[in-house]
């Protein structure tokens, strides 16, 4: 009787333990929990990657591909910085399309200078080197004389909609500013690159919709269930 009473005692011990065992088990799986943070990036611009593209969710505590790709050395606006309960971190765009933040870099990059990045690697000889930058330089200034004298082709409903978008964005005034939003649709600064030139702004204007939304019009009716674009 003794010994078995020992026994069930030495069992009840061992049962405490274990379950003493999977409760901090538990405490120690809840500490790290899917969460939004302060927002640390106004715009962000993919990284250049093998596939040239990376996949947009639909959220990132249980991410679901949404079917859309961003292309690399495009730039976005992000609305929302959070992460998930493994630590990665992840951006949402805006209206739940979230993408991992270890595939774009803080900030508006000029596609010229990435693209002169990853064609240019450590192997080549000095004169493949040098005839590389060359290059670079020269489509770094057809860019920047292209900026000067450009002309946007919205025409018909594409150009109602973009006049539509500048109105309701800044009265349709190129040196209106709020913050880091600058000029006549708005755009980040980083987006402009230190060039606030009317020509400018309406190529990158262009440029931002064309990537973001395919047209003026579909950016339109964006901004309108949405109050931005």
């Amino acid at each position: 009787m003794k010994i078995k009473s020992i026994l069930v005692k030495s069992i009840a011990v061992v049962a405490m333990s274990v379950t003493g065992l999977v409760v901090a088990n538990n405490a120690g799986s809840q500490t790290a929990q899917a969460a939004t943070v302060q927002n640390d990036a106004h715009v962000v611009t993919v990284n250049y990657v093998p596939d040239n593209s990376i996949t947009v969710y639909n959220n990132y505590e249980n991410p679901v591909a949404t079917g859309q790709i961003l292309a690399s050395n495009t730039s976005w606006k992000v609305i929302k910085t959070a992460y998930d309960s493994k630590g990665h971190k992840w951006y949402d765009l805006g209206k739940n399309q979230w993408i991992r933040a270890e595939y774009v870099t803080a900030g508006y990059v000029a596609a010229n200078n990435a693209t002169a990045k990853s064609t240019t690697t450590v192997s080549q000889a000095p004169a493949a080197q040098t005839q590389t930058q060359s290059q670079a330089a020269t489509t770094q200034t057809a860019a920047t004389t292209s900026a000067k004298s450009y002309t946007s082709n919205a025409t018909g409903s594409e150009a109602s909609a973009k006049a539509w978008i500048a109105g309701r964005e800044s009265g349709g005034s190129y040196s209106a500013s709020n913050g880091q939003y600058v000029g006549k649709y708005q755009l980040s600064s980083s987006y402009l690159n230190g060039d606030y030139s009317a020509a400018n702004q309406e190529r990158v204007a262009d440029q931002y919709v064309q990537s973001r939304y395919g047209s003026w019009t579909a950016a339109k009716s964006f901004w309108q269930a949405n109050g931005w674009y």
